[in-house]
């Protein structure tokens, strides 16, 4: 009998079997690890903190959209409770981000504020279908030159946007394409406010000095609270000051009265088409929109949940976090709020604060609803170029021109091309053709460097293979390492032309090709049918188990009689030397020939 072994307790977290659907798993592993008072302090200080950062983010996103603010008020407090319960990650806190100011800007141009709630809810059903279908991990087959061109374009057209505002000028509607919108900013420059101009470079003067006082209370939180009590006191008291600000850019009717800035109520629920109704002809409209939101979500709430990784040294899960941010988006336009992904700035806050489980995402988005409920009168008294000046800064951050540049001066240069084609089409067109033209521009440019990893060469009876092998007369080997696929095995294959007339027996030395693919089959039977025709016996030696499986199915030895299979080099050339004996007159084989088990 065995003695009994002691029982040791484990100090790894306890394993939490994931779901057959992909659902709250970053929440369930927390709760597994245990949830107690501390950990409930840790989260309600992070959460807070956040929350004072999403406050002036989440209106400065939404007017740039082109909607009221508190539509990116709603969108922090919803998608940051929906997304975080229901998510894959431990620390990502979801809201409005910068990046989709480039897709919902135009959508809500061209469709109102209905279109773009409808498109919203539509990419949030897009994005539980990738979840369902664990496509999370392809986020990882996009290049790095790709996301870097993209971003630093996104980043370009936000702070053009943000120019009207930092200079006060007078523009009436700003037109769809970027150069337009150059255009008309350029001929409304007589109209430069030194008012506006000041408040903005007030602002951004705190956002980046502040920091360097004390990192306690967020930057934005200070900037935007003192910038906005010296506008006001200039405003009362210095008739020739007047800067626009939310109060006197935007209105909201509540109970019948007018209110000026953000109405003091909670997102309240309805139908997102209920402003303007909604047609089959106007959604399949929206589905190429919703499709370009699904995916530039994807990208950035899966690349942000990876740096949060990288921060805490904790593993998401990414099909889960593409569920909880698809549901979360189903659910924020019932709410009024906009689209929502992973942002970046606000997890990394959330980490450096303290942050142990969603727990924190979900209190920051309940500080935010307090704030609104509490503090709505005095958002009024927001300067507008402050919350430009605010967005200004984050395209900076977001441009990451220091990596931009250090990629253009040490990449390759098809690396290069790439990279500065996103940036360009991001710009000129939109995200998602800078997206498809980049990955299909890197695709390409990946096949030609694989086709010239694959190289090949012909011994020939006076060669040695190596120092250990010696070819007998008659039998030349040809040699082909790399992948066999369609960028390489045209040329691999062509080779075999120049395969000595004085050789009777060809031995294909295939076990350095990793892959065949169809095309190189194809190609490969070609170069059989050549050889037929020139009356040369073919032997196929040492294919690892893909190439192997390859030819089993296509039954290589029974559509070409000439074609032997072996197992290793050696036992190819053998074979071949033994084929030559039996069949020195003819190319056709013997009508036994030794083929290896």
């Amino acid at each position: 009998m065995c003695p009994a072994v002691p029982h040791r307790k484990s100090s790894l977290a306890p394993h939490v079997p994931s779901p057959p659907f992909p659902i709250a798993i970053a929440l369930r592993r927390s709760l597994a690890q245990g949830y107690g008072a501390s950990r409930l302090k840790q989260d309600a200080l992070a959460g807070m903190v956040v929350g004072i950062v999403a406050l002036p983010l989440s209106m400065a996103l939404a007017i740039a959209v082109g909607v009221p603010p508190q539509r990116g008020l709603y969108t922090a407090i919803i998608a940051g409770i929906v997304v975080a319960l229901a998510g894959g990650s431990k620390h990502q806190v979801s809201g409005p981000t910068a990046a989709f100011i480039v897709i919902l800007a135009p959508i809500t141009s061209k469709y109102g504020l209905s279109g773009l709630l409808t498109a919203g809810l539509l990419a949030g059903l897009l994005l539980v279908a990738m979840g369902a279908m664990r496509m999370g991990r392809l986020v990882e087959f996009i290049p790095h030159p790709v996301t870097t061109g993209f971003t630093a374009g996104i980043a370009t057209v936000i702070a053009t946007l943000q120019i009207k505002d930092v200079l006060g000028l007078q523009v009436g509607k700003m037109p769809d394409e970027y150069f337009e919108k150059l255009v008309a900013l350029w001929n409304a420059r007589a109209g430069v406010s030194p008012a506006e101009v000041g408040v903005a470079a007030a602002t951004l003067a705190l956002l980046l000095l502040w920091p360097r006082v004390s990192r306690a209370v967020p930057a934005p939180l200070v900037a935007i609270v003192v910038v906005g009590v010296a506008s006001t006191l200039l405003t009362r008291f210095v008739p020739a000051f007047h800067v626009a600000t939310i109060g006197s850019r935007f209105h909201t009717t509540v109970g019948g009265h007018e209110v000026a800035g953000i109405p003091q109520v909670p997102p309240m629920p309805g139908l997102p088409w209920s402003e303007g109704g909604m047609t089959f002809s106007k959604l399949r409209e929206l589905i190429s929109p919703a499709l370009a939101i699904a995916v530039l979500g994807a990208i950035e709430s899966l690349l942000s949940a990876v740096v949060a990784d990288a921060m805490t040294g904790k593993k998401h899960d990414p099909n889960a976090e593409l569920v909880g941010l698809g549901l979360g988006n189903i659910v924020v336009p019932f709410f009024g709020g906009i689209a929502a992904t992973g942002a970046l700035a606000r997890t990394a806050t959330n980490i450096r604060a303290g942050a142990t489980s969603p727990v924190a995402s979900v209190i920051h988005a309940l500080f935010v609803l307090v704030a609104v409920l509490a503090a709505a009168p005095l958002v009024a008294y927001v300067p507008m170029a402050s919350l430009a000046a605010l967005l200004l800064l984050v395209a900076w951050n977001m441009s990451d021109v220091r990596h931009f540049v250090h990629t253009l001066r040490v990449a390759p240069k098809s690396d290069v091309m790439v990279m500065l084609s996103c940036f360009v089409l991001t710009v000129v067109f939109d995200m998602v053709v800078s997206i498809a033209v980049g990955v299909v521009l890197a695709a390409l440019l990946f096949m030609r460097r694989m086709s010239e990893m694959t190289s090949s060469r012909i011994l020939g009876p006076t060669s040695d293979v190596d120092e250990t092998r010696k070819l007998p007369p008659g039998v030349v080997v040809y040699e082909i390492a790399g992948p066999l696929f369609f960028g390489a095995a045209q040329r691999a294959m062509g080779a075999l032309d120049t395969v000595g007339s004085g050789a009777r027996a060809v031995v294909l030395a295939l076990g350095s090709v990793p892959v065949i693919d169809a095309t190189g089959l194809v190609a490969l039977e070609s170069a059989l049918e050549k050889l037929r025709r020139a009356r040369k016996l073919v032997v196929i030696a040492g294919p690892l188990p893909e190439p192997r499986r390859v030819f089993d199915k296509a039954n290589l030895e029974v559509a070409h009689e000439h074609v032997f299979l072996a197992d290793t080099l050696d036992q190819g050339i053998q074979l071949a030397h033994d084929l030559v004996l039996l069949a020195p007159e003819s190319a056709k084989p013997p009508a036994i020939a030794p083929r290896p088990a």
